[in-house]
């Protein structure tokens, strides 16, 4: 994951991006792993965990409608928290998590469900993952696969 979090450094302050994250499900890892690489304030504004839907709504201006038609756990729901976040910091690109790690389910959605969306001007890109470890190895797949999927879009 070293790695990654090393291309992403370069990437940015190579080509003066900055970044800014939005996550729930992640609680906070993704921001912690980009700043465990020194250097990251060049590029790195701001990281906002928004555990509970209330704050979703309330911070990162996610829509009550979208939550109550597709959940806390849903592609629209990603979409939005990287939309806005990216917005509410003005910066080039923006990375946003949600999902259900385990061990329960909700929204009768299963465990390992995860959404990763990222922002630039013009574009929001997201996937879906269906993740099959445990608790902690969920978080730290997810961190890694978000990473990636922002390198991938930021390279593209």
């Amino acid at each position: 994951m070293l790695e990654v979090i090393q291309k992403i450094h370069t990437l940015f302050r190579e080509k003066k991006l900055t970044l800014s994250v939005a996550e729930s499900c992640t609680g906070g890892f993704i921001s912690h792993l980009i700043t465990t690489v020194p250097g990251a304030g060049a590029f790195f504004e701001a990281g906002v965990v928004a555990y509970s839907p209330a704050l979703k709504e309330k911070m990162l201006g996610v829509s009550p409608e979208t939550i109550a038609t597709y959940g806390v756990v849903s592609e629209q729901t990603v979409r939005e928290m990287a939309k806005n976040i990216r917005s509410l910091t003005s910066t080039d690109f923006s990375l946003s998590t949600s999902g259900i790690l385990g061990p329960d389910v909700l929204e009768g959605k299963e465990k390992g469900l995860v959404y990763i969306a990222v922002c630039r001007e013009g574009e929001t890109f997201s996937k879906e993952l269906r993740l099959k470890g445990n608790r902690e190895e969920n978080k730290a797949m997810a961190s890694r696969l978000a990473l990636e999927f922002l390198l991938q879009i930021a390279e593209g």
